[in-house]
Parts: C-alpha cells; structure tokens; sequence
C-alpha cells in the first residue's frame, strides 16, 4: 500500500508504516515519539559492539551521530520526500554546508543559480573560494547558460532553489537533472524549502539531493531551527559522516517540535497555497503595486514551468512598491502580519530585504545584485484569507498616499 504525504507526514517515522505495513508500538506505548535527551548510549557487552561497527544492527552509540529522536524525524523526512535516507541538522544552514563540503574538494566547481538565499550564495562565492572551490552564477531559468557553465572533469555541484528566495523562480529541474546525469560526476542538489514535499519532490524530477531548512514550513510554528538534506542512501551517507566530523546536530527537543510541526504540513501548505494565490491575484494590479511575483500568476516568467512541476504555488508573495519610504509605509500599517525574517509558519510574516537582509548595502549596491529598495516579502500563515485580504488593502492604500 502506498501512502499519500498527509498520512507519511503523521505516520513516517515508523519504517513498517512508511512501507504500507501495520504501525508497531512505540517505546512506552508512547503515540508521538518520545524526546530522548540521553547523548551517549550503552552497549551490553563486546559482541553488540561488534555488531554495531560491522552493520549486523542499527543503532546509536554517541548523540553526534544520531539519536532515537533524530532518526524519527529523519524516517519523516525521508518518507514525504519519496528518499532513500535523510539527515537532520540544527539549522537549514548547517544542512546545506555540510552537505557542500561533503561533495567538494579543493579544484572543484560549483554552478549557483542566482536569486537565492544571500547566505548561501556567501558560503559557496566567499567561504568556498578559501578553500580553491570556484564557482559559476547563472539565471534560474537558462539551461543553456547552465550548460555552458559546466567545466568537464571540475563542476561537481550544481545547486538551485525550487522557488527561489526572494522573487519565487522555479527553474527547469528535470532539465538540468538530464544535463548533470550527461557529464559524470555533476550532484544536483535543490533546496526545496520553499515548496515543501507537498508542493513539489525534486527527487522525483531527478535532483540527486533535496535540501530544508526545517525552520520555515517543515516545523511551520517559528519555534524550531532545523535542517535536513534527502537522497539516495550513498549520498546522505557522506554527509551524515561530515555532520559527524562538524557537529551541527540537531538536539532531542528540537527534533521533537520539528516532528511535531510535520504532522500538519499538508494541512497548513494547502492554506497557505490557496490564500497566497488570492492574495496575489488580488492585489498584482492595485496601484501600488509595480509588480508582482508569484508563480501562479501568469506574469511570472516561471509561470509554466510552475504549473508543470509543482501541485501548489507556495505562501510566499513578494512585490514591489514605489520606494523604499512606501515600502515601510506599508509594512507598519499592517495590523495583521508580523514584522519579522522568515517564513512558513502560521502566523503572517512581512519583511523588506533592502533593510532587514541587506542593511549595510547602499541603494545602489542594492540595486546591483537586484534587490530595489521598494521589495516586500509576505510569508502568508493559516490566518483567514479574507482578514489578511482586507489588511493588505488598507496597508497598500496608505502606501500609496
């Protein structure tokens, strides 16, 4: 029997239940899985030592490694992404480093498509670059380019967003997976944090590893930093074992709000979906608006792309106002969105990247790497739509003053 998401979200981390077989018991009879603190764990004797290391038995040994708590979510994880194995981590940056520096080495190349997150773009044109890792920025949306882009016996790591942070692009990933599989050796990893597992599983389109930070819509209440990167079993391996070289695990409390938050995932991304579409159609010609970006408008230049790869179009809504003075104007009239980074929870959260993400640039540096002065990002929560619709409206009417 093979179960929808909605049903792997609440039962995936029981392996017999993942595989359509009848849910065991949980220790202590326990109906969620219970928050095990413990960081190092106790062997009966040499044999079980053995067995351990030699891969008769699984089970942990110290906390850097993994934990009953961990290993739960990570079985969540795994199931909804349709994956052979995930890795959890304390923050969706740590995920997404470690999983890097897992695949590279000094003389290789990474290909970055851009509009993405700002610090991962510093980590791989920064931090990388320390370490002779090159790399290549191209559009989300220009296969051609990407394939250009590609160094035979040097690109590695092709690395994209499926939407993309801030203006929602979703590139062609069955395209690129068919160019990466074309030359040996090229990993394609999509951080899918923006589309969730309900919304759209890379996977499925070929990418060879998915990336969450389990902050935004994975524990979807604000109250949990996390991460996890998803793939074929050989792959996660390496970067579990670089996790454990690293550190950047994710404690016992942690993993239990993260597993906690999954089990309404489909219900809250559905909400979301549906209130960021109004929201966004609503509002794509008020006169304030210059222009909107959401993939479920036909104005997207994702637009199609969109329609054939994702089920939903994700509760991000980002536009563009007159200044950077409308802009603010508009944020502080909102009575119903939170003023706040981030996204994906279940509160409504809105933010300006000219002066939350990018503070120290000037306008025109700003301006320069595409992020105008006037931009709003609106993470929409589970609130109703037609409060957040009549807040909107009033907010914009006075940014149009």
């Amino acid at each position: 029997m093979k179960l929808r998401p909605d049903t792997l979200a609440v039962h995936g981390s029981t392996p017999k239940v993942a595989s359509g077989s009848r849910k065991p018991r949980r220790p202590f009879d326990a109906i969620p899985m219970p928050i095990v603190t413990s960081t190092t764990f106790a062997f009966e004797n040499t044999q079980e030592i053995r067995d351990h290391f030699e891969g008769r038995i699984e089970r942990d040994e110290y906390g850097r490694y993994g934990t009953p708590s961990a290993r739960s979510v990570e079985r969540v994880l795994a199931s909804l992404e349709a994956g052979e194995d995930a890795a959890v981590f304390s923050s969706g940056m740590a995920a997404i480093t470690t999983a890097l520096l897992a695949l590279l080495k000094s003389g290789d190349h990474v290909i970055l498509t851009a509009d993405g997150y700002r610090r991962t773009r510093q980590f791989v044109t920064n931090t990388l670059t320390r370490y002779g890792v090159t790399s290549t920025i191209v559009e989300p949306s220009d296969v051609e380019g990407l394939a250009a882009a590609i160094v035979p016996g040097q690109t590695r790591v092709v690395l994209t967003e499926a939407p993309s942070n801030p203006y929602l692009r979703v590139p062609d990933v069955p395209a690129i997976a068919a160019l990466c599989k074309a030359q040996r050796g090229v990993k394609l990893l999509v951080d899918a944090t923006f589309a969730t597992p309900i919304n759209g599983r890379p996977l499925e389109w070929g990418a060879d590893l998915v990336i969450h930070s389990g902050t935004k819509y994975l524990g979807g209440h604000n109250d949990v930093l996390a991460g996890g990167v998803v793939g074929a079993s050989s792959l996660v391996s390496l970067v579990r074992e670089m996790r454990g070289v690293l550190g950047g695990v994710l404690d016992a409390h942690a993993a239990y709000l993260l597993e906690r938050g999954m089990r309404t995932l489909g219900l809250r991304v559905r909400r979301q979906n549906e209130s960021a579409l109004l929201l966004a159609s609503r509002f794509e010609h008020h006169p304030a608006v210059r222009r909107m970006f959401y993939p479920g408008l036909s104005s997207h230049p994702d637009h199609a792309v969109a329609q054939r790869l994702l089920s939903g179009f994700g509760g991000v809504v980002t536009f563009e106002l007159a200044s950077l003075e409308a802009a603010s104007t508009f944020v502080d009239a909102l009575r119903i969105a939170t003023i706040a980074p981030s996204l994906g929870g279940v509160e409504t959260l809105v933010e300006q990247p000219a002066l939350m993400s990018f503070y120290e640039l000037t306008s025109e540096e700003r301006a320069a790497i595409g992020v105008p002065d006037g931009l709003v990002r609106l993470s929409i929560g589970v609130e109703d739509a037609d409060d957040l619709g009549d807040d909107v409206q009033q907010a914009l009417d006075a940014a149009q003053r």
